[in-house]
Formats: structure tokens, sequence, C-alpha cells
């Protein structure tokens, strides 16, 4: 599979990453083992580049992968919400500590929105460039829906890695639109970031026009790398396909192509934590049910996280 530079970093990362998300609590559910398996698969399938998260609870899933393959041969890049010295230096030990590794290749301070959440954030980031110094971290960066998170970040040298949403309609972005994400990152490129993008599906609620979407994003010169989420080896195994051979003879048979949602189980004391912590504000509350606006919905399952009886999974 195609490898590219991560724009000034020295780090080379396959077209395609594998977006690990999918296989955690929040979403696929798979046991660390059989996680494991499907990152080896796709591993075999020439993906180098992993995408994690602390919230996505699947560092396990991580560690067991490295069971069967060379550290130096794959690429993590992980994120946090830290905001302190103290909550960075526990993010990063439970990343090394829960992925059985001694230093992560990129660090992104997740969901960032502008340069005011980037000064909230500031005392976090002093501690992962010191970390980075010291060689525990390769890359600094963030993750971000919003289009001044990376207008923001182009005159910061310490930020090198990007990971925003890229989707042909834009579907997530909650600033601006898809051509206005489009411009920024073309400054980004320029100034040298490393940009990889994600939800490429929306999520999967663009599951239907599947071809365009991939077509759209792989015409981007701009992204380095695409990360798409993927539970199964069938997944793993068209994903990959597409990204060395094309996708102009390709079409999802109707098994791929169920619609996804998220399930909210009839035990729901509708407590609002879900609707609190929803970024996208998808989620509300209505006549006693809680209701999902699929028109922003990214079915990202992080506000499953909030749920304090586990009533929401993506499906």
């Amino acid at each position: 599979m195609e490898k590219n530079k991560l724009g000034n970093t020295e780090i080379y990362v396959s077209k395609l990453c594998y977006g690990s998300l999918t296989l955690g609590p929040l979403q696929g559910c798979l046991s660390p083992k059989d996680g494991g398996d499907l990152l080896k698969h796709g591993y075999d399938k020439g993906i180098n580049f992993v995408d994690t998260a602390e919230l996505y609870g699947t560092y396990p899933h991580i560690a067991a992968s490295l069971k069967g393959i060379k550290r130096e041969d794959i690429v993590i890049a992980t994120k946090s919400y830290a905001y302190s010295a103290t909550t960075a230096e526990k993010s990063l030990k439970k990343a090394f500590d829960e992925m059985k590794v001694d230093y992560i290749d990129i660090f992104l301070l997740h969901e960032q929105e502008s340069q005011y959440t980037l000064r909230g954030h500031q005392e976090a980031m002093e501690y992962f460039i010191k970390m980075k110094e010291k060689g525990y971290i390769k890359a600094l960066g963030i993750s971000t829906h919003h289009i001044a998170a990376i207008r923001d970040t182009l005159t910061m040298k310490e930020i090198e890695v990007l990971h925003p949403i890229v989707n042909i309609a834009g579907l997530g972005i909650q600033d601006g639109n898809i051509d206005e994400m489009l411009l920024q990152l073309e400054k980004a490129y320029k100034a040298g970031k490393g940009i990889y993008g994600m939800k490429p599906l929306g999520g999967g609620n663009l599951l239907r026009s599947f071809k365009e979407c991939l077509e759209f994003v792989l015409d981007i010169p701009l992204l380095h790398s695409i990360a798409i989420g993927m539970k199964t080896a069938k997944e793993i195994d068209i994903n990959s396909s597409i990204l060395e051979k094309g996708i102009d003879d390709f079409t999802l048979d109707e098994e791929m192509l169920a619609d996804k949602a998220l399930n909210i189980a009839h035990w729901c004391e509708k407590c609002g934590n879900c609707v609190f912590a929803c970024s996208h504000e998808a989620l509300s509350i209505q006549n006693d049910q809680l209701k999902v606006d699929y028109s922003k919905c990214v079915l990202c399952g992080y506000c499953s996280k909030y749920c304090p009886h586990f009533c929401i999974k993506v499906v």
C-alpha cells in the first residue's frame, strides 16, 4: 500500500489508517484478542497506521496486536483531553501501560475547537513537548471538528499533525462547510503539517454514497492518510483493496450497506448527560424521549461514554 511522509515529520504512514474506535466498548465491543487479530490482519494488508484515543478503550486491542508485529513497524496515533501537566502525565502513562509501549508516534489534543481551547490545554501541550524532547513522543498535533482550530494552528510550529473531519458532505464540521475546511487544510499542507482525515463516510451516515465518498477523499492531495473505522476482516479487505487498486468496479453488497444508528436502550432514564456531552448537538430530550438528529450525528459513539447505565451504542 502507498505510504506517505506525514508533513514535515519523519513519520511514514499508509494511505489507509485503521480507525480503532469501532473495535472498543463505544461501538463494536470486541475483545482485545479479536480486535488485535483484526489489527494484525490490517497490517498484513499493508496498513501500518493505527488511530486510537484514551476515550476509545482500545489500548488493550493494540497491545494484543503488537504481540505479532514489531513496534517500529506500526505508527500509533492517540488522543487525550488532558489540559494540565498532571492530566497529561496520567494520559501518557495510561497509553504506555495499556498498550505496553515505550513511545507514542503521534500524540494529539482531542477535539480542539480554536485558539481558545488550545490556550486552555497549553499546560498539557507544554508537558507533551517536554516528553517529545525526551523521545517519548515523535510528533504532536490535534484532532478537530472545527475549521477555526485548523486556522489557529497554522503558525504553531509545535502542532505538526492535524486530524480533521473531511467528507464530501462536510458532515460533522461544526463551523462551516467542506470547501472552507479544505481551504484551511491547503494552507496547513503548504506549512508542512501532516494531515490525516477522519470520518470520510460521516461515521457511517454516508454509506449509501460509499463510492462517491471515497473517490472524494482519495482525490484530495492534501491528505497524507485517511482514517476509516473497520470491525470485520471483510471491511479491511475491501478498503485496503480500494486503496491499492482503485474503486472503479467496486460495489457494496446489502450487508455492508446496512444502515448504522445509535441504539437507545429502553432503560434510558433521560438524565441528559449524553445531550450535554454531544459536541454536534445531535441529541435532545423531547416528550420524555431521547431523540437523535441524524442530520447532525456522526455516529462517533462518544456520547455512550457519558451514559451511567450503558444505554447507548452504535449498531
